[in-house]
C-alpha cells in the first residue's frame, strides 16, 4: 500500500476537537506519520500551553496503545515576537528533516491545527524549505466570503500572526481552511453516542472531554460541537473531499483581517465532504474499539 507522509502540529489541549482529528491521523493506514508536534495556543487559558498539548498527544498514543511507537517532537512555547526572529524548537527541526526526504511522488504533508509558529520558525531556519515539495494544511483565517464578518479575529491565527505571515508570504504550498468552513463539521452528543459510545475507553474518552470542554466553557445550553481540526485529516486522506480555489496570498493585519498581499497563490478551501469525513473517523474508531475490546 502507498502510504502518505504526513506531520500532524497541534494544540491538542486548547479545545475538544483536537482530540478527534489526532485519533482519525493516527487510526488512518495510509498515514506514514512521521512525527506529533505539540503546539502552543497561547497564553489566555493556560501559560504552559505548548506543554498542556504535549501532555494530550501522551495520553492519546496511551489510549492507542501506541506510546513510543511515534515520534513526538515539541513544538516553539510562544509565538514568533516578529517577522524575522524565529523559535526554535524540535519541532521545527523535525519538518525540515522530514522535507530534505520528500519527493515530487513522494511530498510531505504538514497538517497545523493551530498556529503556524513551527512551520514560520522551519522556513527562517532553513529558507531552501520553501522549494521542497511540501504542502502546508492550516485550519484557520477568517472566511474570506463574508459568512463570519463581525465575529472576533480567528483564534489560530490570534496565537501567531507574524507566522501566518511568514508562512503566507514565502511561496511554499499552502492549503487554508477557513473558519467559515471548519466550523460546518459539527457533531451532537447523541451522534457521538451512536457511533463511537461503546467504542471501549478511546471513544469514552473522547466523548467525555467533548462534555468537559462544552461544559467549561459555554453556558448556554449546548449539545455538539464542531470538529474544526478534522478537514486537514479529510484532504489529506483524499484532497478531492474539499472544493478548494486559488487565489493570491493575502498578509493579515494585527486584528485579522486580510491585506493585499502577494502574488502568489495559496488554496483555499471553500466546502469539505463532511460525510466522508465523519463515517470515515467514526468507522475506524469502531473497528479500534472491537479489535481491542476483543
Amino acid at each position: 500500500m502507498r502510504r502518505r507522509r504526513v506531520i500532524i502540529n497541534t494544540d491538542a489541549k486548547n479545545e475538544a476537537d483536537d482530540q478527534f482529528a489526532i485519533v482519525h491521523g493516527l487510526l488512518s493506514p495510509t498515514f506514514d506519520m512521521r512525527g506529533l508536534i505539540p503546539a502552543h495556543f497561547g497564553t489566555r487559558r493556560s501559560q504552559r500551553s505548548m506543554e498542556e498539548s504535549r501532555e494530550e498527544i501522551d495520553l492519546l498514543l496511551d489510549l492507542l496503545h501506541l506510546t513510543g511507537s511515534v515520534t513526538v517532537a515539541n513544538g516553539a512555547a510562544t509565538a514568533l515576537p516578529d517577522e524575522r526572529t524565529l523559535v526554535d524548537s524540535p519541532g521545527a527541526r523535525l519538518i525540515i528533516e522530514e522535507s530534505r526526504l520528500a519527493t515530487q511522488d513522494d511530498p510531505l504533508y504538514v497538517a497545523f491545527l493551530g498556529p503556524l509558529t513551527d512551520m514560520a520558525s522551519a522556513i527562517l531556519l532553513d529558507p531552501e524549505l520553501v522549494r521542497r515539495p511540501v504542502v502546508v494544511i492550516w485550519i484557520g483565517g477568517s472566511g474570506y466570503r463574508g459568512y463570519d464578518e463581525g465575529l472576533a479575529i480567528e483564534f489560530n491565527l490570534s496565537n501567531d500572526i507574524h507566522a501566518a505571515n511568514v508562512v503566507f508570504g514565502s511561496g511554499i504550498t499552502v492549503w487554508q481552511v477557513p473558519r467559515d468552513v471548519y466550523t460546518k463539521v459539527s457533531v451532537s452528543y447523541a451522534e457521538l453516542e451512536e457511533e463511537i459510545g461503546d467504542a471501549g475507553p478511546l471513544g469514552r474518552y473522547l466523548i467525555k472531554q467533548l462534555h468537559e470542554w462544552n461544559a467549561v466553557h459555554h453556558p448556554e445550553p449546548i449539545e455538539s460541537r464542531s470538529l474544526g481540526d478534522s478537514p486537514a485529516i479529510a484532504l489529506m486522506l483524499f484532497p478531492r473531499s474539499g472544493n478548494l480555489r486559488s487565489r493570491p496570498a493575502s498578509r493579515f493585519g494585527a486584528d485579522g483581517s486580510y491585506l493585499p498581499g502577494w502574488d502568489h497563490p495559496i488554496r483555499v478551501v471553500e466546502e469539505i465532504d463532511v460525510r466522508f469525513l465523519l463515517a470515515d473517523m467514526f468507522a475506524k474508531i469502531r473497528a479500534f474499539g472491537r479489535k481491542h475490546l476483543q
